[in-house]
């Protein structure tokens, strides 16, 4: 699957482990790395639903079209479609799901 990034920002906290790390802590930063790596290995979202661990799955209400993938407890990796096929994910943010 090809990967976009919504910001730049994103895009250098997968590309560099320390920029994640100073983001989102250790634990955080590196289910972000690994889940950006299991999304780039997919053909297409249908193959997300297949990885138990993932917890993939569409968000509904004001975030509909929106998809979340589990980090940790409270943060998710949440994700776009940007393709036709649903062959292009495009990284929108990492949440902390429940707040502070």
């Amino acid at each position: 699957m090809e990967i976009r990034f919504k910001t730049k920002k994103l895009q250098k906290q997968y590309e560099n482990n320390k920029e994640a790390v100073k983001a989102y802590g250790t634990q955080v930063a590196k289910r972000y790395i690994q889940r950006v790596a299991i999304l780039k290995s997919a053909k297409s979202f249908d193959d997300l639903y297949k990885i138990p661990q993932l917890k993939f799955h569409p968000l509904t209400g004001d975030r509909d079209g929106e998809f979340a993938i589990t980090l940790t407890g409270f943060y998710r990796l949440i994700i776009t479609n940007d393709g036709d096929a649903f062959d292009i994910a495009k990284i929108e943010e990492v949440s902390k799901h429940y707040g502070d």
